[in-house]
């Protein structure tokens, strides 16, 4: 990878869980499968806190499925929604205080011709502007290609079969920061997670984050 990418050290996961959920915006995931490296700019997160969450998977206590939740820092958390579709978490805290935060949604930046493959849609061959001036349709395609947490396992390849890695040292799925430069907190806008009705008193929780303005939020 090249050093204008540099990778996230161990300490980057070591902080709070919320502040990480933050601190993730604007910075890159990368994903290197076969010859093909793709990368993804953060733009929208939500955390996942201990075992009274009521939303998180961790609220029924450490099994098979979650015990990846109760590790280090800096592992990827990834399971299956609906039989069909993965997710991708990272995992914050001290060893056994589970908590995670869910990428929910990536800015395309490199390989996104790639990207469209995986997707199994074809924007790439849209035009880049209309005769009027107005977004293409593959800007449109473009802003979908991966603004929700399945739509950006898909796009990266990411599957069941990384659940576990080390962030820190792997070559395959890691982050790195962005050298566009960092996002600054009135940058940053939160609100309530999605889908968690079940949640009791915790769907209230604005433990969602998400760059203000961004056209690669997430759509819900």
């Amino acid at each position: 990878m090249s050093n204008n990418y540099p990778r996230l050290i161990r300490k980057f996961y070591q902080q709070n869980t919320f502040e990480l959920a933050q601190a993730l915006l604007g910075k890159y995931l990368v994903r290197k499968c076969a010859n093909n490296v793709l990368i993804g700019k953060i733009v929208e997160t939500e955390a996942y806190y201990g075992p009274n969450d009521k939303a998180s998977h961790a609220s029924r206590g450490k099994t098979e499925r979650t015990k990846i939740m109760f590790d280090q820092p800096g592992l990827a958390y990834i399971y299956l929604v609906y039989g069909m579709y993965y997710c991708f978490n990272i995992v914050t805290e001290a060893k056994d205080f589970p908590a995670a935060i869910l990428i929910r949604a990536l800015e395309p930046v490199k390989g996104i011709k790639q990207m469209y493959k995986n997707r199994q849609c074809h924007g790439e061959h849209s035009r880049t502007m209309t005769p009027t001036g107005h977004p293409s349709t593959k800007l449109r395609m473009t802003k979908s290609l991966a603004n929700g947490p399945a739509k950006l396992c898909q796009a990266l390849k990411i599957d069941k079969q990384l659940n576990g890695t080390n962030l820190i040292t792997s070559t395959k799925l890691y982050l790195a920061e962005n050298p566009q430069g960092k996002i600054t907190p009135s940058q940053i806008q939160c609100a309530k997670r999605i889908g968690i009705d079940y949640a009791g008193s915790y769907k209230h929780k604005f433990w969602r984050y998400y760059l203000k303005d961004n056209k690669f939020i997430s759509k819900f």
